[in-house]
């Protein structure tokens, strides 16, 4: 009987220390916060990652003037729309590539041909129909401004120019054209 009674204390004891030593429970680790924040405070998302269906947008931001607000805008309206010139000239590449391959071409050298004519036109494009669809101010007064231009137009531009560069490329294009007939008519009929 003695014996069964330390054995019960002992289990006690062992039961005490084993939830005793737990202390608290651990906290769930925090969740992070992915909502946008200018300043520490919450903006709207459009300031964090400008996103507009059917159009490429940029974000202007103009830091609190005294020339007023009507300066603040035109500010942000340049900045943004030089974010948006930025984000055009990187996406030509696939734009390009994109089109010319719906048309046949598949040679580099001429692909890179055409993508730095492209390139210098669409830079000349002055982002006709930008224009800024919503602010917000910050805290501090800076002037956050959403700028958008639609994706048409840009697309219309970029076709354009690469019709345009293949006509002012003749003679490369020719010289693509026949190479492209030379390597097809050496696989059709292999002399080796």
């Amino acid at each position: 009987m003695i014996k069964s009674l330390t054995t019960m204390a002992l289990a006690g004891l062992v039961a005490a220390t084993i939830t005793g030593c737990g202390g608290e429970a651990p906290k769930p680790a925090e969740e992070p916060d992915f909502r946008c924040k200018q300043e520490n405070v919450l903006a709207p998302k459009w300031t964090c990652v400008p996103m507009v269906e059917g159009a490429y947008a940029g974000v202007g931001v103009a830091r609190k003037s005294a020339a007023g607000m009507g300066h603040m805008r035109r500010i942000a309206l340049a900045n943004g729309r030089s974010d948006l010139a930025q984000q055009i000239k990187s996406q030509v590449k696939d734009k390009v590539e994109t089109f010319t391959r719906t048309t046949g071409v598949g040679d580099a050298e001429t692909v890179d041909t055409v993508n730095t004519a492209v390139s210098k036109q669409v830079a000349k494009i002055n982002l006709q129909g930008s224009k800024g669809v919503d602010v917000w101010t910050a805290p501090s007064g800076d002037l956050y401004m959403l700028v958008t231009v639609p994706e048409a137009t840009v697309n219309g531009a970029v076709k354009d120019a690469v019709k345009t560069s293949f006509k002012n490329d003749k003679a490369l294009w020719q010289q693509f054209q026949s190479k492209q007939a030379m390597d097809g008519l050496e696989k059709e009929f292999p002399t080796d």
